[in-house]
């Protein structure tokens, strides 16, 4: 098997406030890829654009009613976000004693960040390019610390950065809004899109980076030329206009994690049903079925912040399970 990756883990986020219960659920569950969890229910801060921009290096953000804000001095919104983050990290260090494997740490990714956040004077830092290169900047250098802190804390841990960005296919075809909301931004060219993601990936040396997005039309192609390991995306999105996409990526190394399990409670199939369409979707573009295993990681369809703290553990260990009747019976 890869040692990069494992067969199952989650997106990020789950229910509820206490961080030492999350950090005991995301390594129970997930033994073999344990991840950092979110718990955005805590607050601004918690949430994953106050998280991220909790991690920027001076460049600074405060909450106003419009959402997060650039300021010129780190204030209580970012204080409090560092401080959550600080005891999250302290919970995943008691519960991964010993570890030794992959390890997943998210942050939201460059454009999903400058499409989120406001500068001064209240338009999405996404309207200005040269704004737009000095957050990549600022996260790059953020990341970097944040990567040295998880191998600080965790020696034997082989960290894998996820970097959120779900509103990347915005970006690129120009449907992000103005602070009006009667105009949207104009598109970022693809080069600019793909060098940057590149550059801020850039900073996880020698270790894998996924790019995660829940909505639709994820840009696999562009994605792999930027060099990322592995993509994350809501399988049920999936139409067969990705089909090319994925078997490119497939035969090209990148590692599909494959959102299968709703985020939100709901019945939950058996296992094996809920694998199915991944499957076919193997059958279909020819793939050899052997290759599932190595090519596939079963997670979530996306965070699990708004599901119940009870589905949200099941989800997990159905995560764990379907990966194993894909291993077992992958035909």
């Amino acid at each position: 098997m890869n040692d990069t990756f494992a067969p199952a883990t989650g997106i990020g986020s789950l229910p509820g406030h206490d961080a030492r219960e999350a950090a005991k659920t995301a390594t129970g569950t997930f033994e073999d890829f344990p991840f950092l969890p979110e718990l955005p229910a805590r607050g601004p801060g918690a949430d994953m654009i106050g998280r991220t921009a909790g991690m920027l290096v001076e460049l600074y953000a405060r909450v106003e009613p419009s959402g997060w804000r650039l300021g010129d001095r780190p204030g209580r919104d970012t204080k409090r976000a560092r401080a959550w983050l600080g005891e999250d990290l302290d919970a995943l260090e008691e519960f991964t004693q010993g570890y030794q494997g992959p390890l997943k740490v998210q942050a939201v990714g460059p454009w999903t960040l400058a499409a989120a956040l406001e500068l001064r004077g209240g338009e999405a830092v996404l309207s200005d390019p040269g704004a737009c290169r000095d957050l990549a900047a600022s996260l790059a250098e953020g990341l970097r610390l944040h990567l040295a802190e998880i191998r600080r804390r965790v020696p034997g841990a082989r960290p894998v950065l996820q970097l959120d960005e779900p509103s990347l296919t915005a970006v690129l075809r120009g449907q992000v809004r103005t602070a009006s909301g009667y105009r949207t931004h104009r598109a970022v060219d693809r080069q600019t899109v793909e060098a940057t993601l590149r550059e801020v990936a850039g900073v996880h040396e020698g270790g894998p980076v996924v790019v995660h997005s829940c909505a639709p039309d994820v840009p696999f192609a562009l994605l792999r030329r930027a060099g990322v390991a592995g993509v994350s995306f809501d399988f049920s999105l999936l139409t067969d206009r990705d089909d090319d996409a994925i078997g490119e990526a497939v035969e090209g190394g990148t590692r599909l994690f494959a959102g299968v399990v709703p985020g939100t409670d709901t019945a939950l199939s058996d296992p094996a049903g809920s694998v199915m369409g991944v499957r076919t979707l193997w059958r279909r573009l020819g793939l050899r079925p052997e290759l599932l295993a190595e090519a596939v990681t079963v997670t979530p369809a996306c965070g699990l912040a708004g599901a119940s703290p009870e589905y949200a553990r099941r989800a997990l260990a159905h995560c764990v399970r379907a990966a194993r009747s894909l291993a077992d019976n992958p035909e």
